[in-house]
C-alpha cells in the first residue's frame, strides 16, 4: 500500500464509552470492595456512628450532681427550726454523696494544720461513724438506708465548719471558747438526730442521739486537737 493508502486507514475517531464515579453513596450502586464487605459480614466497617445528644450532657450533669439540691439541703442543715418551713425531710430522703463528701472535705481542709493526714482520717470516720450509726440504727427498728446517714451526718458537719472561725478570733477566752465547742456540737447533733430519729424510734430516741452526740464532739476534737 501506498503511504497515502495508510494514512487514510489509520485515521478516523475513537468513542470512549461514558465514564462514571460510584462514590457508594446507593447501597444499590456499591463498588466492589464495599459490596464484598457488606456480604462478607464486615458491613458494620463502614457504619459511621451518629451523635447521641445524651453524650453531650453537662458535666455536673453527667456526674449527677445537684447544685441547687445540695444548696437548698445545706440551708435545711443551718437553720432546723420547723418554723422556718423548709422541707429538711429532703436531706434523708434524697440522699446525694457529692455534697457530703464536699462539706466533709471541706471540714478536713480547715483542720489540717499542716497535717495533711488528717483529712483522710476525717474522711474514715465520716465513713465508719456513719456506719456505726446506721448499724444502731437499724437495731432499734430505724427504717433508714446507709446512703441516708452518710448524707445526713455529712450535711450536719456544716455548724462545725460555721464556727470553726469564731474559733480562731476568740481561741484565748477559754470560758467563751467552751461554750462555742459546745453550741456547735448541740447545732450539728440536733441537725443530723432531728433528720434520723424518726416516730419509729419513740423511747429509744436517747440511744441514738447518745452516739451521733459522740461522734461531733470527736468531728470537733479532730479539728481543735483536744
Amino acid at each position: 500500500k501506498t503511504r497515502r493508502s495508510r494514512t487514510q486507514y489509520l485515521s478516523g475517531t475513537i468513542d470512549a464509552p461514558d465514564v462514571k464515579l460510584n462514590m457508594g453513596s446507593d447501597n444499590a450502586k456499591d463498588p466492589y470492595a464495599t459490596t464484598f464487605l457488606r456480604k462478607r459480614g464486615y458491613g458494620w466497617l463502614l457504619e459511621v456512628e451518629e451523635d447521641d445528644p445524651e453524650d453531650n450532657k453537662p458535666l455536673l450533669e453527667e456526674l449527677d450532681i445537684d447544685l441547687k439540691d445540695i444548696y437548698y439541703k445545706i440551708r435545711c442543715v443551718l437553720m432546723p427550726m420547723p418554723s422556718l418551713g423548709f422541707n429538711r425531710q429532703v436531706v434523708r430522703d434524697n440522699p446525694d454523696f457529692w455534697g457530703p463528701l464536699a462539706i466533709v472535705l471541706l471540714f478536713s481542709m480547715i483542720s489540717i494544720y499542716g497535717q495533711f493526714r488528717v483529712v483522710s482520717w476525717i474522711i474514715t470516720i465520716w465513713i465508719f461513724g456513719s456506719l456505726t450509726i446506721f448499724l444502731l440504727a437499724r437495731v432499734l427498728g430505724g427504717e433508714v438506708s446507709y446512703g441516708q446517714v452518710l448524707g445526713v451526718i455529712g450535711y450536719s458537719l456544716l455548724p462545725l465548719i460555721v464556727i470553726a472561725p469564731l474559733l480562731l478570733v476568740i481561741g484565748g477566752f477559754d470560758v467563751v471558747s467552751t461554750l462555742i465547742k459546745l453550741s456547735g456540737v448541740f447545732w450539728a447533733a440536733y441537725s443530723a438526730a432531728s433528720l434520723l430519729v424518726g416516730d419509729e424510734f419513740k423511747t429509744k430516741k436517747p440511744l441514738l442521739i447518745y452516739p451521733i452526740f459522740l461522734l461531733y464532739i470527736y468531728f470537733l476534737s479532730l479539728y481543735t486537737g483536744v
